[in-house]
């Protein structure tokens, strides 16, 4: 006998009880964001393999070790999308949305990384990108943290994650602090591990963001990026931190908080959390005006941020502030031929005269009481029950499943769809 084929590793499925938690985060998403007046845009999740090349960098752990990519059968190399950000420039640059415009946008759905699977970090998970072109100062910036702040709110979660920020600088600040950095690191090599010592050959600055406990002394003593920073790198980080002072949202600067990719400067950000272990990070973002001219288009402006999905579901797991959104309303108890023949056209009725009902009809038969476990399996706040009684009546019978000083009620079908209507607020 065959084995079951089993999903891949890192690919995970999300079960119908998991979900609502899921569609409740989805739609405090999608609402949060129209309130700031940004717009959906949807991408392919296959690009060009040399998007990423380009954006990314060839001389990266993502496009060295995590991608997947493989030939079609045209010849071309393709991609499964990493992260979003290049996919969207992409798209913005392809179809001329960056000509003398501004662009807040967003998008959600899978990326794909061949990482150590574990808790809080899988090889597709779902992040939601934000993105916003043509705009300079520190006021997009600034909107950015404050919708996250909202955000944080709504769920619930605003006293379990905390603001990080810093400034990258420009370009060119960057490359003299990176020589300094260099040097420094040089004359600390019995201090470096592995990874670092790979790294101050290719991304010297990601040094500075190592988890090692045995380097934070090293990197603690490292020379500041702050330092270096020219008068309108300084003037714009300030501007932004006055903002945030105004609007009261309190935030820590990090002067060890680096992006892993050479295109961002000025601004970088993260929300973090100390409850997810070493997947402490829920969403991070900064300013990479720079990449938009690494894929070919004239020299603009981009701020952004990403959150991945999972490490946020991680945080409201047991969170008691969310009302998830229920499967199922109404559950329709079908007792008898003539009552499954008459119940069904009823249910349609029903879904007629109110359209947002969740309304479930039972199939396959059974007696009442098995119907009844089935009802309240399905978290159906009522029940419609219709037998043959019922219908020799022209009356329907209602019942409470989750209030037990509900007393059951037996009403018309006109009457039951009012009933309904005021249950459920529909008008």
């Amino acid at each position: 006998m065959a084995n079951n084929i089993q999903a891949i590793r890192g690919m995970h499925d999300v079960l119908p009880d998991q979900t609502p938690l899921w569609q409740t985060t989805e739609q405090i998403l999608r609402e949060v964001l129209g309130c700031y007046g940004y717009s959906e845009i949807r991408l392919p999740i296959v690009e060009k393999t040399e998007l990423f090349k380009r954006s990314i960098g060839e001389v990266t752990d993502i496009v060295e070790k995590e991608m997947y990519t493989f030939e079609d059968r045209n010849g071309d190399s393709l991609t499964l999308r990493p992260e979003g950000t290049a996919g969207c420039l992409r798209a913005c640059l392809e179809h001329g949305l960056l000509h003398n415009q501004t662009h807040r946008l967003w998008y959600y759905g899978p990326m794909y990384r061949h990482e150590r699977p574990q808790k809080g970090r899988y090889r597709q998970f779902i992040q939601l990108g934000v993105e916003t072109y043509g705009m300079s100062g520190p006021d997009i910036d600034a909107e950015l943290i404050v919708i996250m702040d909202r955000l944080w709110k709504k769920l619930g979660i605003r006293d379990k994650v905390r603001l990080e920020l810093n400034s990258l600088g420009t370009v060119a600040e960057r490359l003299v602090y990176r020589e300094t950095l260099v040097d420094y690191f040089q004359n600390h090599l019995d201090s470096l591990d592995e990874d670092s010592l790979r790294r101050l050959k290719t991304n010297p600055l990601r040094i500075l963001d190592t988890k090692n406990p045995a380097m934070q002394e090293v990197v603690a003593n490292a020379p500041e990026l702050m330092t270096y920073l020219g008068e309108d790198s300084l003037t714009h980080f300030t501007t932004l931190t006055a903002t945030l002072d105004d609007l009261g949202i309190s935030y820590t600067i990090n002067p060890r908080l680096v992006r892993g990719l050479d295109y961002y400067s000025k601004t970088v950000f993260e929300w973090v959390t100390d409850e997810l272990g070493s997947q402490g990070t829920v969403c991070a973002g900064g300013r990479y005006d720079s990449l938009i001219e690494q894929l070919g288009g004239k020299p603009n402006f981009a701020v952004g941020f990403a959150m991945g999905i999972e490490r946020l579901l991680a945080l409201l797991e047991n969170s008691e502030t969310l009302q998830l959104n229920s499967t199922v309303d109404v559950y329709m108890i079908r007792v008898g031929d003539l009552a499954e023949k008459v119940g069904f056209r009823f249910a349609e009725e029903i879904r007629n005269e109110l359209p947002g009902l969740k309304l479930q009809v039972n199939c396959e038969g059974g007696s009442i009481k098995s119907q009844f476990k089935k009802a309240d399996k399905s978290g159906a706040l009522y029940a419609i029950i219709l037998g043959e009684d019922e219908i020799n009546r022209g009356v329907v019978s209602i019942k409470s499943l989750r209030n037990t000083q509900d007393q059951q009620q037996t009403l018309s079908q006109a009457q039951t769809c009012e009933y309904l209507k005021l249950a459920f607020n529909k008008s």
